[in-house]
């Protein structure tokens, strides 16, 4: 592509979704309610595991680090897709843009070594109980958590040259947040090294973190099967019901999304799949460890009645 035809954009445009402007408020305002949902939530979970001390244990410190990373997706995405709803001219400046391509690419693979490592964590609970609180103690856990924060930073360097490489024609993305499959439809120049990197980035984040998954919940389920008392199995099921919800949920929309050939998905289905991954899933991620947790619940009461205590 010869460079006259190379354009430096000042701005990209933002299609978002494809309804009707009346439709806009009324989406804006659903986002909104979910946002702040979603910063409650997590926030709440980060709250009581600091509070009450019987939440601080490697479970929870994990799903501490989990409720932060969700308030940082979705807080890279959605405050600008809720002011995009508001204004006519939907534009987003290109460091803004390259921030966002960053964050949720960083974010989004730092959950699933997460999610993998949360799965160690109640493998070590489950199949190794006595010697639990040696395998994972503190100095381990935090170990654990520095290398997947560090790992995914280091690892997710695809959006560092995706704006450098030759951008042409349109400086319209067909999304509602500058993803980084969205932004390869912009450039003029061959991006098979781009998506190789980006496959290859997701073979080392996705697939191979999903494989220690299954791994580790098959030793799981023969542990779990192998319990004389039925009380114990009701028990260790329940506490590996939540992470495989939400390990289903992520998974499958990020393989969607990164795991397939370029021609297999059009604009809109890329948007409802990336809807799942950085706005629903971080909503419903403390939902459904704490809907059903009665330890959960049981740090929120005591907590309210120290509370009511320091008020009296």
């Amino acid at each position: 592509m010869g460079k006259k035809n190379v354009t430096v954009f000042t701005e990209f445009i933002l299609l978002g979704f494809s309804v009707s402007p009346g439709l806009e408020a009324l989406l804006f305002v659903v986002f909104l309610v979910i946002y702040a949902v979603t910063l409650f939530g997590n926030a709440a979970v980060v709250t009581l595991s600091s509070l009450d001390a019987h939440l601080q244990t490697p479970m929870y410190f994990f799903l501490c680090n989990l409720a932060v990373l969700n308030i940082c997706c979705t807080s890279a995405v959605v405050p600008k897709m809720l002011i995009n709803f508001l204004v006519v001219r939907k534009s987003i400046s290109p460091a803004l843009c390259e921030a966002q391509m960053y964050i949720t690419l960083f974010l989004g693979a730092a959950e699933c070594i997460f999610l993998a490592v949360m799965a160690v964590d109640r493998y070590a609970a489950i199949c190794h109980p006595l010697r639990y609180p040696i395998l994972m103690n503190k100095r381990v856990c935090v170990g654990m958590a520095a290398a997947s924060w560090l790992g995914t930073f280091l690892g997710s360097v695809v959006p560092l040259f995706v704006l450098k490489l030759p951008l042409c024609g349109s400086n319209v993305i067909d999304h509602y947040f500058c993803e980084v499959p969205a932004m390869l439809q912009l450039v003029c120049a061959d991006t098979s090294a781009s998506e190789s990197a980006m496959f290859l980035g997701g073979i080392a984040t996705e697939i191979v973190p999903f494989a220690l998954i299954l791994l580790s919940y098959v030793r799981i389920i023969v542990a779990i099967l192998r319990m004389a008392s039925a009380d114990g199995r009701q028990k260790a099921f329940s506490t590996c019901s939540a992470h495989l919800t939400v390990v289903t949920i992520f998974y499958t929309t990020a393989m969607l999304m990164y795991m397939r050939s370029k021609g297999q998905h059009t604009p809109e289905q890329d948007k409802a799949i990336s809807v799942f991954y950085t706005i629903i899933n971080p909503m419903i991620n403390p939902i459904i460890y704490s809907l059903r947790n009665k330890e959960v619940k049981g740090a929120l009461m005591r907590v309210l009645e120290r509370h009511k205590k320091a008020q009296a």
